[in-house]
């Protein structure tokens, strides 16, 4: 009975809460105070208004304009390294959000990426699946060519490190313009321009078996641009299966240190133009300490000087090592 009783008080209570409240409506209800009508709103209340409504927009603008600042640019001395080439280097720490610059100008000025292209056209083949590294074989054409290893049948690892022509001009015609635009659109990669699909503007070549539109053609990028595709290929933020990055990470592998602990991966590239050498490279990323930076070696045409994609590699893994070494990248 006393449970009953409190349940029928609370009844009670509620419906005269209910009854107090209805009556407290009076003077203030909507009915009574009707909302004033849209002339009588104030140019200051409306500006108000306005302001807190565009508050969190602004807000979220300002955060996405700070997250996607543009990295510091520092300019550094690396002549020493060079030894009188002509050209430019870039490091990329894209966790400290700087890029260590040597020649500005060189390094910001697009060339033809040449076999450093190679980089990107196998991981699309990669993703594709245009090829499996242990079983991606193409026949030789029976063709001699002027570098013995390309003589033979080749696979995608051989033909990577040996950087055969012949074999990425197949693989770029199976992948083919539209899919190899989109790729390239959406890493950003340099001009983007794969116009001369056939490498027809290559003055150093007319066989089609060795020009493409990435060797001294209509496709061109900056070293700069170049460690900042890099970094969207490796970084964190990275689009690309684990599978394909790990295939190519294996055959770009240069050096392991093991006193250091520093391992470098790259991609050599060299292109002529009228017989002579007008560009030389060598791009990758280094791996320390569970850290990664970008790098780019470029070098250009230089009297008296034998430039070379070899030259531009060992210029790369010295300073890339003393970068590592001595800025200690595991704590960026």
């Amino acid at each position: 009975m006393k449970k009953r009783y409190h349940f029928i008080k609370l009844i009670g209570c509620s419906m005269l809460c209910a009854l107090m409240l209805a009556g407290c409506g009076g003077k203030n209800s909507a009915e009574n105070n009707p909302v004033p009508s849209e002339p009588e709103r104030t140019e200051e209340t409306a500006h108000s208004e306005s302001e807190e409504r565009k508050e969190p927009e602004t807000t979220a603008q300002a955060v996405s304009a700070e997250t996607t600042a543009e990295p510091e640019i520092v300019e550094t001395d690396w002549s020493a390294y060079f030894d009188g080439f002509c050209g430019a280097a870039v490091v990329y720490d894209a966790s400290a959000g700087r890029f260590t610059v040597y020649n500005r100008k060189p390094a910001e000025t697009r060339r033809s990426p040449c076999s450093t292209f190679k980089i990107i056209s196998s991981l699309i083949a990669l993703e594709e699946g245009y090829i499996e590294p242990d079983a991606s074989t193409h026949q030789w054409s029976g063709e001699v060519f002027w570098n013995e290893a390309w003589n033979r049948d080749i696979n995608f690892k051989e033909a990577f490190r040996t950087s055969c022509v012949w074999y990425f001009r197949e693989l770029a015609d199976e992948i083919g313009p539209e899919r190899m635009q989109e790729e390239l659109d959406r890493l950003g990669y340099g001009n983007c321009d794969i116009s001369d699909w056939e490498g027809r503007l290559n003055t150093n070549s007319n066989n089609r078996a060795l020009t493409g539109f990435w060797l001294e053609s209509s496709l061109a990028i900056s070293p700069k641009e170049q460690t900042q595709v890099l970094e969207r290929i490796f970084g964190e933020a990275s689009v690309y299966s684990e599978e394909s990055i790990k295939a190519l990470k294996e055959v770009m592998l240069a050096q392991t240190q093991e006193d250091t602990g520093i391992s470098i991966y790259g991609k050599t590239g060299m292109g002529k133009a009228e017989g002579v050498v007008a560009d030389a490279w060598f791009v990758g990323f280094a791996e320390h300490a569970g850290q990664k930076i970008y790098f780019c070696v470029y070098l250009g045409q230089t009297d008296n000087k034998n430039v070379t994609s070899t030259a531009a590699k060992e210029i790369a893994l010295r300073l890339v090592s003393d970068y590592c070494s001595l800025s200690d990248i595991k704590t960026s």
